[in-house]
């Protein structure tokens, strides 16, 4: 493709995406590469990706962040699960909590014993046996110091995006990041390659670069405006395509997770942090006006609004090429996958991950670019099935919505998932899948399938034991609750110190 060292790394758009890029380019790869960022006050950003899964945590420590210092930066709160409301049916819920529940045997999963234990009249559910959903219906956190893997508790985070952006620039520019003013007015070409060779900004600045990192959001000025990759859709099976988002008053209790609220033509969310409460409507447009989709968001807020609420126009799906040419679409340039299990800031991390562990060298070569889209369109798919899950599968008949999606036509690899835990209870993840097999089993079980079948092994268990193994499993995940702080008091211990 081209043989020219790469050197100079620029960065198209701010936000989350472009300071989450900047950043960790720049502390990986120190002084080998330059990196600027081109921003315009100007334009905004959406903003309100304020909830996040685990690997978080792995981007926080590369950079070695003090989690304090972070949590005060960006008023950000404890993420123990979602909770699931009227998903499976009206007044039903259930969490997809990022714990796992029990103790699984060698070869033969948890949820195979309770279901032959619950078959022989055992009254349990999975998630009394799952440290986070405990905690989460108790509203307490702490780190629990322990060797015992059955006491783990993965977390996450709920927080501010503008202000993590905020103080993820602070960070790049501390580590020499360039940061420059301005709008694109025009983007120069090579004639022979079609690689981008700079921007060109209002003011008449021209902006050289080797490589180029397309953060400018859904517009996708370089991805799609430039370099016409196209877009792969999928709203055939995600078919929501706006949401209206508005912040209001934080609640005396701040809760450990977000809340998901199925309406009758989308879902609503609520995402508790320190300073505010999150919320929004994904909704589908044929079925609520603006005016419809404000009213139910304003009429379930549940606390005072703070703020005019701001519309978002998506269409679900992912660019056919993640990296095209010399240009790496990052953030909602690259596609967008609804924010139901919060994945939208994960991608961005995944993203730039990848480009890290593939960064060109002595030029960009094609074997390097179709490695890196082909293990981007997996991770898209894997997430999209993910998704789809929880619509599908649905036993909602209060509107058309809801029986439409049970009924449509699904990815042949979803469909493929679903019959095997339908007949047997067996789950496999997936090369690379970000959703362990925990997570399938609470959404799949939450959403009410109930296998057919459990493992022969759980039949090696006699009642007995069996019984008494279940019982002191949850003695276990039970006894850390009395001595845990609220998740209030770990905040403001952690904050205030």
């Amino acid at each position: 493709m081209t043989k020219s060292l790469i050197k100079n790394v620029v960065i198209l758009g701010g936000g989350t995406a472009g300071w989450m890029s900047a950043v960790l380019i720049k502390k990986v790869m120190g002084s080998v590469v330059n990196v600027e960022l081109v921003e315009s006050e100007a334009i905004g950003t959406i903003g309100v990706g304020e909830a996040t899964i685990p690997p978080i945590q792995l981007f926080n420590s590369v950079l070695g962040l003090n989690e304090a210092e972070f949590l005060r930066e960006t008023k950000a709160t404890i993420k123990l699960a979602i909770k699931f409301d009227n998903w499976k049916e009206l007044n039903h819920s259930y969490y997809h909590t990022f714990g796992a529940a029990g103790k699984s045997l060698a070869f033969c999963h948890f949820h195979h014993l309770l279901q032959r234990a619950q078959n022989l009249g055992h009254q349990s559910h999975l998630w009394e046996y799952d440290l986070n959903y405990l905690c989460c219906e108790a509203e307490k956190f702490a780190k629990i110091n322990t060797q015992d893997p059955i006491l783990e508790m993965g977390y996450a985070y709920h927080f501010d995006a503008s202000l993590y952006a905020a103080y993820l620039r602070k960070l790049s520019e501390q580590m020499g990041v360039k940061r420059t003013e301005g709008m694109v007015n025009d983007v120069k070409q090579h004639k022979e390659s079609g690689f981008i060779e700079s921007l060109i900004l209002k003011d008449g600045q021209e902006i050289q670069g080797d490589l180029f990192i397309d953060c400018s959001g859904m517009a996708g000025l370089l991805t799609e405006k430039k370099l016409n990759t196209g877009y792969e859709d999928w709203s055939h099976w995600l078919r929501c395509d706006r949401a209206v988002a508005m912040p209001s008053e934080r609640f005396e209790n701040t809760l450990p997770y977000t809340r998901s609220i199925a309406h009758t033509a989308g879902w609503q969310w609520r995402i508790p942090l320190q300073h505010r409460n999150g919320n929004g409507l994904v909704y589908s447009s044929h079925h609520y006006s603006e005016d419809e989709a404000v009213n139910i968001l304003t009429d379930n807020l549940e606390s005072p609004s703070l703020g005019d609420p701001n519309f978002i126009r998506f269409r679900t799906g992912r660019r056919r090429k993640q990296w095209n040419k010399n240009v790496i679409a990052v953030g909602l340039s690259s596609g967008f996958l609804e924010p139901l299990e919060s994945t939208s800031i994960h991608l961005i991390q995944s993203a730039i991950v990848r480009l890290l562990h593939n960064f060109p060298h002595q030029g960009i070569d094609e074997s390097q670019v179709a490695e890196y889209n082909k293990q981007s369109k997996i991770e898209y798919e894997q997430i999209r099935d993910f998704i789809i899950l929880h619509y599908h599968v649905n036993e909602r008949t209060d509107s058309q919505f809801w029986i439409d999606v049970r009924h449509m036509d699904i990815p042949a690899s979803l469909k493929h998932k679903i019959k095997i835990f339908k007949e047997n209870g067996q789950l496999f993840r997936e090369q690379e899948d970000l959703f362990a097999e925990s997570s399938w089993l609470q959404v799949m079980m939450g959403q009410g399938i109930q296998p057919r079948d459990y493992h022969p092994l759980a039949d090696g268990v006699p009642q007995d034991k069996l019984f008494n193994m279940l019982d002191q499993i949850k003695a276990i995940k039970q006894e850390p609750l009395a001595k845990l702080p609220t998740h209030d008091e770990f905040l403001n211990k952690l904050c205030n110190t």
